[in-house]
């Protein structure tokens, strides 16, 4: 069902007379945080019938991407950007649906590794067709509008501290 109007168009319209320098980014903040909503309840539709939250596809694909099939979970908790205890708690859910393992890292015995297991492989890779097939929830925009929101949120994602400014902005248009 759809709403009569927009509700943050609402919210920015009533910004506007109170506090006009700052209604764009309220406006901009409200919208993101309900796209976010939506993507994750269109993706996490899509991951359910694999047993799958999205965080739980993102460490699986993680490990499907490594060399050797397995990584650290402290290195898996930094790349994936959340804290310790999340990636703890996801690999415990991975191990419970035979999709990882924990095993002990040949190198230093006294780290674990996850390691993701055949059947991890083939449904990190049904999973990812899936989600591919929804665009990840993306399908209303091009691929145009797709690298612009991603340069857009780079600079949030930077200011942040998400990663240092002498890191290459992949979406940057080419020098001339």
């Amino acid at each position: 069902m759809t709403a009569p109007l927009d509700p943050i168009a609402e919210a920015r319209r009533q910004w506007l007379h109170r506090w006009p320098e700052q209604a764009e980014h309220m406006a901009a903040i409200t919208s993101v945080m309900r796209v976010q909503q939506i993507l994750l309840a269109e993706v996490e539709r899509a991951l359910k019938p694999y047993g799958l939250t999205f965080a739980s596809y993102e460490a699986l694909v993680l490990l499907h991407f490594s060399r050797a099939g397995r990584l650290p979970l402290g290195k898996m908790g930094e790349r994936l950007m959340v804290h310790p205890t999340s990636i703890t708690n996801t690999i415990d859910r991975l191990q419970a649906a035979g999709l990882v393992r924990r095993v002990p890292d040949p190198a230093d015995r006294r780290r674990v590794l996850a390691e993701i297991s055949e059947r991890g492989r083939k449904v990190a890779v049904e999973a990812t067709e899936v989600l591919n097939g929804i665009s990840f929830g993306l399908g209303a925009l091009t691929e145009q509008d797709a690298v612009r929101l991603s340069g857009l949120l780079r600079k949030i994602r930077q200011a942040a501290g998400d990663f240092g400014p002498e890191v290459a902005d992949p979406w940057a248009s080419p020098a001339n």
